[in-house]
């Protein structure tokens, strides 16, 4: 079949569906970076991100005769480790979760801001993409509750639409928008403070 990194779905699918261990191995070494990269940024604990990839291959390779092929096998993978690592989240998420509250703008009984911060503007994805700021914002989401943490990385960071991620996490788009608002706002007034005490 050729080396490992020449292999196209169509024989690595073939090799997996036939039981090859050669095949599994380069699936786990195609494949495994890029879904702990994934688990990562749901999980903030490394062994779980660990854990969670495990579970998403074991899964994978149960199911791998049910595989259609209309996607590639990197897309099928992405869509099984979030699932893992959701069912992770989820796990916690049936403890009180902690309130977002205090990470919000606050204003006076006017109404105006008490502490005037940038408008609410790139998304987060746009934020990690600019080197400078991309471990700052991985730290501020980091601070994030769990249920709104989840929603931006789905929505800003794995690029699930609205829809997509309601279905994800059971629940309506009309809570999907809310919550994304409330997450991006706090994520704002975490970087902003930050941010300008880097600059000169």
């Amino acid at each position: 079949m050729g080396s490992g990194a020449n292999w196209d779905d169509e024989a690595l699918l073939a090799g997996l569906r036939a039981g090859d261990a050669a095949s599994y191995e380069v699936l786990v070494r195609t494949h495994g970076g890029r879904m702990l990269a994934v688990a990562r940024r749901f999980l903030r604990n490394e062994a779980d991100a660990r854990d969670c990839v495990q579970d998403a291959f074991l899964l994978a390779f149960r199911q791998i005769h049910t595989f259609e092929g209309r996607s590639s096998v990197g897309t099928w993978l992405h869509r099984i480790v979030v699932n893992a690592a959701l069912m992770k989240v989820r796990a916690r998420l049936g403890q009180r979760e902690e309130s977002l509250d205090g990470l919000l703008p606050e204003f006076d009984a006017m109404g105006n801001r008490v502490e005037r911060s940038a408008p609410l503007g790139p998304s987060a994805e746009i934020l990690v993409q600019r080197r400078e700021v991309r471990d700052l914002v991985r730290q501020s989401i980091d601070r994030l509750p769990e249920g709104y943490r989840t929603i931006l990385i789905l929505r800003d960071i794995e690029e699930y639409d609205t829809e997509e991620t309601a279905r994800l996490l059971d629940t309506t788009p009309g809570n999907v928008k809310t919550r994304l608002h409330r997450a991006r706002a706090a994520l704002k007034t975490l970087i902003g403070p930050l941010r300008s005490e880097e600059e000169p």
